[in-house]
């Protein structure tokens, strides 16, 4: 098998470190060579933070280059904008159409651009989600990331049984089924 390339971008405290261990364990259990690569802006600020994903047979290097991403998940729009660049022609951008504001533009120095989706949509497969209102509904703000991870993994060739599986084996004890709940929510979206 050719190697494949994810790429998941977000902000400090969005949980994409998680995310990628989730998606780490699944190429794992499923015989993959894996290789993970995070790059933290000023994450614990709510900066930027990319986190690579490629398996396949033998994977040499862990970092995505551009123009090379079969998968771009993106936690936040600005950060699906900063980042599309990295999908490959037929990749797909799944994005949590939420808004947080980055320092220069919580400042004043600039501004949030407008219409980031559909603007995306022009160019790249674009799916796209509110998981903070999904997971608010659910009664739980902080899974909206396996709520997008959910969406995303209808994209990939894994099982349900196995997300489910691998999100045990990885979650708090005490979170499996509420992290269950919101990948099947996101996986049927």
């Amino acid at each position: 098998m050719e190697t494949k390339n994810i790429m998941i971008v977000g902000v400090g405290g969005q949980g994409t470190l998680l995310t990628s261990r989730i998606l780490g364990g699944i190429m794992l259990s499923a015989g993959y060579d894996v290789k993970l690569s995070e790059v933290h802006g000023m994450a614990q600020r709510g900066g930027s933070v990319v986190t690579y994903v490629r398996y396949g047979d033998k994977v040499a290097e862990p970092i995505v280059e551009e123009g090379c991403a079969d998968v771009l998940i993106a936690f936040e729009r600005l950060e699906a904008l900063r980042y599309a660049h990295f999908l490959k022609k037929n990749g797909v951008l799944i994005v949590n159409d939420q808004r947080i504001d980055p320092m220069p533009v919580v400042t004043g120095a600039a501004q949030y651009p407008e219409n980031i989706l559909e603007n995306l949509a022009k160019e790249y497969k674009v799916y796209s989600i509110d998981a903070q209102k999904e997971a608010l509904a659910m009664g739980n703000a902080k899974v909206f990331n396996i709520i997008v991870l959910g969406l995303a993994a209808q994209h990939m060739d894994f099982t349900e049984e196995q997300w489910l599986k691998v999100i045990e084996e990885t979650v708090p004890p005490k979170t499996i089924d509420i992290n269950k709940a919101a990948f099947i929510k996101g996986f049927k979206f």
